[in-house]
């Protein structure tokens, strides 16, 4: 037991590595649909590319949106309306029409007993027909024609809207009633009479109304008709399109949405596990091979599997709240946020293997596919120096307008041509048609992209990375330690801009970060601060410090300056990407100087105290600056410098840096140091104004 704990300390790198794939890969399977997935791709209008489809079960067929949409519209307009019938006030009614009849009427002044009788009993006819089916206060035009269920003693009937008495109706219903009862003389008596006690006694329930209303909506059957087993439902070359098309989807979604016995659901996360575990292995031995460097540091590992993750849930919560909006996702900030940190080559590789994760997610995934990877490919090729606002724009409009081109492809190929037929939703301003949703959102999603730098500096903060963003912060020359470089010694810091602009312009030629190995150039030499008359750049006067020295003590101030330089960069908070330039702009090269000087003292003196402790250069950026600090350094014991001479020394000091291995671990090409040599070449002649002399 105690052996294998030691055993899994010395390789914690390694069981940390474990530990953060299985918990990745746990998370992302979480994250996968736990349904089964269909196997089958297929589109609208478009033939069907697999061999004969049989039903192996029974399933419904599941109406469409638009269809229940249909229904629920149409159960909404034909609802009836229910209104409460008033009884009371029918009573109240009645009351006051007998106590005022009599007065408006009385026996000994207008009219005789029998007259009075007889007009009674036709006004009291009349007043029961206003109230045989209520009399109601407003008007709905809209039901107008229609049956209502008036509620009456707690009895429902079916009457027509028409035959409530409308209130505003009443002076129309008493003249006709006048005239048809030859009863002009007591027309002014009777208005007055109806009007004073005619009140509404018919009011709409709105409780009723409603509740039977969602009665009849929850009973719309989302299915019609169903699919018996061994049913043939599409044969290969058939258009998918109508009544099969529908029973595609309909089969499709029984088979997602289906809930599985515990023995198939742990066969279908199995499945996944193994899918999902196999595409992060994919990226961790990518990395292993092309970026060692980044392998070796965990905290680059999990931060490029965290933001894997990012994604993946940000899809998966799009996806659930409604899947036709999945293209929202600015899923090119992925390779974007890996470029500016690490290189296009891993930004590239890992949102490929993203898209492949999410197109067991996403509807369509065929589609999904390739349109986020042409996006993804349009990512690395057009963003470069990303810190400059106007990249970043210019390259977002070129991300959107990819988005934009591919999706119209695809719509061409759906439709048969320029068509905008498929309605995605429709409201009072119109029609809204899909390829516009689309459209709109590809728009959104570039907006979305632009939040990158935001997040870049968010992540530099929380992890301690290195981007282009602050590189070019690091590079001004105003900075407080370059500043205290240039006061204290000056030469050495005009060396490092020589240097820089050296390794920048050979950088350029073979495709390395040029903004990378021109910081590492400016502060590569930070460590002559602590010394500065002993570096021969910084001696104003014809004094040698070293003079006074042994060798070997001059030896060590020189190398110490390599040392010295890494704890001035800490101390000043500069990132390990720069310290490593500190670290191995030597790499493990000798003191030649002072070694020769010593063995002239002591033939058995060892070479070791004369040798940078390293390590040698592991980068092409590094191997760069080795070979223009050396060059440029050199190029000062150049006398009466000449083409011949500048080539000569050139290819001499590089060469000897190759005898000595030094670039062994900087995954560099012969065929890039040859560029470098040229262009270290060209800039040192044109540092010293050389001109090719012809002949008179």
């Amino acid at each position: 037991m105690k052996q294998l704990i030691t055993k899994l300390y010395k390789n914690q790198s390694f069981v940390y590595k474990i530990f953060l794939y299985v918990l990745t890969t746990v998370l992302v399977v979480y994250l996968f649909p736990k349904g089964g997935k269909f196997q089958y791709e297929f589109q609208k209008g478009k033939p069907w590319q697999y061999e004969t489809l049989i039903a192996q079960f029974d399933f419904p067929i599941t109406k469409t949106a638009e269809e229940v949409d249909k229904e629920k519209a149409t159960i909404s307009a034909n609802a009836k309306t229910y209104y409460n019938y008033n009884k009371q006030v029918v009573e109240r009614v009645k009351n006051d029409f007998d106590e005022q009849f009599d007065e408006l009427f009385p026996i000994d002044s207008i009219i005789d007993r029998n007259s009075f009788s007889r007009l009674k009993s036709k006004a009291n006819k009349l007043l029961a027909n206003f109230y045989r089916n209520g009399v109601i206060a407003t008007i709905d035009e809209s039901k107008t024609d229609q049956l209502v269920v008036l509620i009456q003693d707690n009895v429902e009937r079916n009457v027509s809207y028409n035959s409530f008495t409308k209130l505003n109706n009443l002076q129309k219903y008493i003249k006709d009633f006048v005239e048809q009862q030859v009863l002009e003389n007591y027309e002014t008596q009777l208005y007055n009479l109806f009007f004073e006690i005619i009140e509404p006694n018919v009011e709409i329930n709105q409780q009723f109304t409603n509740e039977a209303l969602l009665q009849q909506l929850s009973e719309i059957a989302y299915t019609r008709g169903n699919i018996q087993e061994g049913f043939r439902i599409i044969a290969k070359g058939e258009v998918v399109e109508g009544e099969k098309l529908a029973t595609l989807n309909s089969l499709k979604k029984v088979y997602e949405s289906q809930v599985w016995n515990e023995s198939n659901y742990n066969w279908i996360v199995f499945g996944y596990t193994i899918q999902v575990a196999l595409a992060l292995l994919m990226l961790l031995l990518f990395i292993r091979k092309y970026r060692p460097d980044i392998y070796d540091n965990n905290n680059k590992v999990t931060f490029i599997f965290m933001n894997i993750v990012f994604m993946i849930v940000l899809t998966t919560l799009v996806v659930k709240y409604n899947s036709n909006y999945v293209y929202v996702v600015p899923l090119c900030i992925l390779p974007l946020i890996l470029k500016a940190f690490f290189d296009a080559r891993l930004g590239l590789f890992a949102h490929v293997l993203t898209v492949l994760l999410l197109g067991f997610i996403v509807p369509n995934s065929s589609e999904y596919i390739f349109l986020q990877i042409i996006a993804g490919i349009v990512t690395i090729l057009t963003v470069s120096e990303l810190y400059k606002r106007a990249n970043l724009f210019i390259s977002v409009g070129q991300i959107t307008l990819i988005y934009i081109v591919a999706y119209f492809a695809f719509h061409i190929t759906h439709e048969g041509g320029i068509k905008f037929t498929e309605v995605f939703s429709r409201n009072e301003l119109g029609q809204v048609h899909v390829i516009w949703i689309y459209f709109m959102q590809f728009m959104l999603c570039g907006l979305a992209t632009l939040f990158v730098q935001p997040l870049i500096y968010i992540y530099e903060k929380i992890f301690g990375l290195v981007s282009d963003v602050s590189l070019l912060e690091l590079s001004d020359t105003n900075s407080k330690l370059l500043k205290r470089l240039a006061n204290e010694a000056p030469g050495t810091f005009h060396h490092s801009l020589q240097v820089a602009n050296l390794a920048e312009a050979a950088a350029s030629e073979i495709g390395a970060n040029t903004m990378l190995v021109r910081v590492g150039a400016l502060y590569h030499d930070i460590g002559k601060m602590n010394n500065p008359t002993f570096f021969i750049e910084n001696q104003a006067t014809s004094v040698n410090p070293h003079d006074e020295l042994a060798p070997d003590e001059s030896a060590t101030i020189i190398i110490d300056h390599v040392l010295d330089g890494i704890e001035i960069a800490k101390s000043n908070k500069l990132p390990d990407r720069i310290i490593d330039f500190i670290r191995t702009h030597h790499g493990t090269s000798t003191v030649y100087y002072f070694y020769k000087k010593a063995k002239e003292l002591d033939e058995d003196v060892s070479i070791e105290n004369f040798q940078y402790p390293g390590p040698i250069p592991f980068s092409k950026e590094t191997a760069i600056l080795m070979m223009a600090d050396s060059v440029e350094a050199a190029s000062k014991s150049l006398k009466e410098p000449t083409f011949q001479k500048i080539d000569q020394f050139v290819e001499r000091i590089i060469d000897k840096q190759m005898d000595e291995l030094q670039f062994m671990n900087a995954d560099i090409t012969l065929k890039e140091i040859v560029i470098i040599k040229k262009v270290l070449k060209k800039k040192l002649n044109n540092i010293y104004h050389l001109r090719i002399e012809y002949p008179e």
